[in-house]
């Protein structure tokens, strides 16, 4: 895949000597400080996230008096359809988890490591809380030996953000979803889906919250006297006991990333870099792109050959941000044409040809390149 901004798909370029500035990790009285150029983050001596700048605009991301990156833990005991539902009422008991084993902090390769190791009831979680230089992206890290019954895992992020709504990314684009519940359709939404991201912001500050491999979320906004908040919590394990008594039991490798200063662009950048990690192989020379495109907010969502055994390669390009978009793709191999074709890759009337790409708000083009 390609960034959101427009970027190379199936290529490779070279990787020099790093000069930017590292990260630095200062041991405070309650807990550590770590900073890059871009973001402040503060973790407790629980390994708690108390504080989270984003230095551009100076703006706190973690609710005042309330703590990010806090798992949760519920009783779960749906009425019916014990591994497929969840019901509301299971908020109605939680377990803060803030008891640590262990937590150490360290610099690797000018990169800030925390690690906390946490245990309760049955199981334990070790998490890597991680900032690179040059990155807005907390990553945090979760090695999950989980031996629940009937339990719900969570990891809280209140943000001193007053968000009308979440923004979750969707296979092309993002749905955008109401925060408040002032209708009962509303109020039986208390979980919803995403794909590789859900982003809540004002009109000119945000934050985002990626993964690489868990899909829920639900939302409240909370009134206090700092104003309207919105909490955004992650579910990350069950334990239902119907049809498997030992569904999940065992080991899960849960990547999260918490995103200060984010809008539409860089959570969609985000949740793309978390789940497509370059890898870094020694060779003698850049390897050139299949394709590449330019135009902001167009993505290159898959490069393929054409189902028809003819050996022509299928692009498919989508609009990634809600608004229209001017671009233009770039093929790195000999070809004959570029052509429209449908999603299953049939020839269509009236089919747009070369390399120009005009796109409608989410729009979905897919392109036949002719070898």
């Amino acid at each position: 895949p390609s960034s959101v901004a427009g970027g190379r798909a199936l290529g490779a370029a070279f990787v020099g000597e790093s000069t930017v500035a590292p990260v630095t990790l200062v041991e405070e009285a309650d807990g550590w400080r770590i900073e890059n150029d871009l973001v402040s983050v503060l973790v407790s001596g629980e390994g708690l996230i108390v504080s989270a700048v984003d230095k551009a605009s100076g703006r706190e991301t973690v609710a005042a008096g309330r703590a990010a990156n806090l798992f949760q833990l519920h009783q779960d005991f749906p009425n019916m359809w014990d591994a497929w539902d969840i019901d509301r009422y299971y908020r109605n008991s939680v377990d803060d988890l803030t008891a640590v084993s262990s937590i150490e902090a360290s610099l690797v390769n000018g990169v800030a490591q925390i690690v906390v190791v946490r245990p309760f009831s049955e199981s334990t979680i070790t998490q890597t809380i991680v900032l690179a230089p040059k990155s807005r992206t907390v990553l945090l890290r979760n090695d999950i030996d989980w031996h629940e019954t009937e339990k719900l895992l969570k990891l809280a992020f209140p943000l001193d953000i007053q968000a009308s709504h979440t923004e979750a990314e969707t296979q092309f684009g993002y749905q955008a979803r109401v925060t408040h519940t002032n209708t009962s359709w509303e109020a039986a939404k208390f979980e919803t889906s995403m794909h590789r991201f859900v982003l809540v912001r004002e009109q000119d500050f945000g934050a985002a919250l990626v993964n690489d491999s868990i899909y829920g979320y639900d939302t409240t906004r909370e009134v206090g006297e700092d104003g309207v908040t919105t909490t955004v919590r992650l579910s990350l394990l069950r334990a239902p006991r119907f049809p498997d008594p030992d569904t999940d039991h065992g080991p899960h490798e849960i990547e999260v990333g918490f995103v200060i200063g984010a809008d539409a662009a860089i959570a969609t950048a985000e949740g793309i870099r978390i789940n497509s990690l370059p890898t870094v192989l020694r060779g003698a020379r850049e390897v050139e792109p299949l394709v590449s495109v330019q135009g902001e907010g167009i993505v290159v969502s898959a490069v393929k050959l054409a189902d028809d055994g003819s050996g022509d390669v299928i692009v498919r390009v989508y609009e990634a941000l809600g608004r229209r978009a001017v671009g233009e793709l770039s093929v790195g191999f000999d070809h004959r044409e570029v052509r429209e074709v449908s999603l299953i890759e049939d020839e269509i009337d009236d089919a747009r040809t070369g390399g120009a790409l005009r796109l409608r708000p989410f729009e979905v083009r897919t392109l036949r390149i002719v070898r």
